[in-house]
C-alpha cells in the first residue's frame, strides 16, 4: 500500500481506538485498541477490570487497581479465543505500550504498532524497536 493510502488507514482505525476507548470505566485514561490483520478488524480492546469483577478501575485514592487489564492486552487475549492469529498483524492503540503489554505483542507476533500518546515510559516502545517491530506515532487525527 503506498504511504499516501497507509496514512488514510492508519488515522481511520486510529479514531475508531479512540471510539472504543471511550468504552472504559476507567477515570485516570481511558485507552483503546484494535488489532488489524489483511485489512480486516481481527479484536478490539479497552482498559478496565478482568470478567465478572466491578467496573471500577480506581481505589478509593484515585490509584490504578494492580488487575486492571490494559487496552492492547484485552485485544491480544480476545484473539486468543479466536480462530484468529495475531502473527503478522497491526496493533492500533491510543497510548503506546507499557513494558508488560510490549512483551505481550512481541510474543503474540504483532509486527507493526500504530499509537497516538506516548507513555510516560518509553521503554515498551524500546523493546518493540529492539525486537523489530515498526512503531509509528500518529498524535494528529486529522
Amino acid at each position: 500500500m503506498n504511504p499516501e493510502k497507509q496514512l488514510r488507514y492508519d488515522i481511520a482505525y486510529l479514531k475508531m481506538a479512540l471510539e472504543w476507548s471511550k468504552l472504559s470505566y476507567c477515570e485516570r485514561r481511558q485507552v483503546g485498541s484494535l488489532i488489524v490483520k489483511d485489512k480486516m478488524i481481527i479484536s478490539d480492546g479497552y482498559n478496565g477490570t478482568p470478567s465478572g469483577f466491578e467496573n471500577f478501575c480506581e481505589d478509593e485514592n484515585g490509584y490504578t487497581k494492580w488487575y486492571v487489564l490494559h487496552a492492547e492486552a484485552n485485544a491480544i487475549l480476545k484473539v486468543a479465543s479466536s480462530t484468529h492469529a495475531c502473527q503478522g498483524a497491526t496493533l492500533y492503540i491510543t497510548m503506546s505500550p507499557c513494558q508488560g503489554c510490549s512483551k505481550l505483542i512481541h510474543q503474540a507476533g504483532i509486527k507493526r504498532v500504530v499509537y497516538m500518546e506516548a507513555y510516560k515510559d518509553t521503554s515498551g516502545v524500546d523493546f518493540l524497536k529492539k525486537a523489530g517491530v515498526s512503531i509509528t506515532q500518529i498524535s494528529d487525527l486529522k
